[in-house]
């Protein structure tokens, strides 16, 4: 009974020291990559994107059965990026017309939008792992910068950079 305690706190001795010492890795190599802090990839969803036969009736569908108002791309969430604070985050659902090449691949049926703080160092950073890029990151005036890249499974994905928007 004593030999199973001694092990039992000489175990636990041990787990807390690997613990200890995982924690420590992430500051190391952040430590290690010189000046620069560590870059936020995705800070959040900008967007839900989906195919359908019929854009139009689906906006009045999602409006009548789940209260969804209707703008002319679908519909824009908006919210704050923290608590009492006026910085606006707005997240896009929008239905799409099942015939559009938006999504590259026409078997594409969905397509998120991924918010990014910093779209031309997440490019470069991306390029380096050998991520594809499907075209240039493209600046959209009032709304921001824009880029599509495709997933580990060939899926496109929509990376965006919003302007920053304030509460009036």
């Amino acid at each position: 009974m004593t030999t199973r305690k001694r092990y039992t706190a000489r175990h636990r001795l041990i787990v807390a020291a690997i613990m200890m010492a995982l924690m420590t890795i992430p500051i190391t190599a952040q430590t290690m990559n010189q000046d620069k802090e560590p870059m936020k990839r995705v800070t959040g969803i900008g967007g839900v994107f989906f195919k359908c036969k019929d854009p139009q009736a689906m906006k009045q569908w999602y409006e009548k059965h789940l209260g969804i108002p209707q703008d002319p791309y679908g519909y824009t969430f908006k919210w704050y990026e923290q608590r009492d604070s006026d910085l606006v985050g707005r997240t896009v659902w929008s239905p799409f017309p099942e015939g559009t090449d938006y999504f590259g691949d026409p078997s594409q049926q969905v397509m998120i939008n991924y918010r990014v703080d910093d779209i031309e160092r997440l490019v470069e950073q991306l390029r380096q792992e050998g991520v594809t890029i499907v075209d240039d990151i493209q600046d959209y005036e009032g709304i921001g910068k824009f880029v599509h890249i495709l997933d580990g499974e060939g899926n496109r994905i929509e990376l965006w950079q919003p302007l920053e928007e304030h509460d009036e």
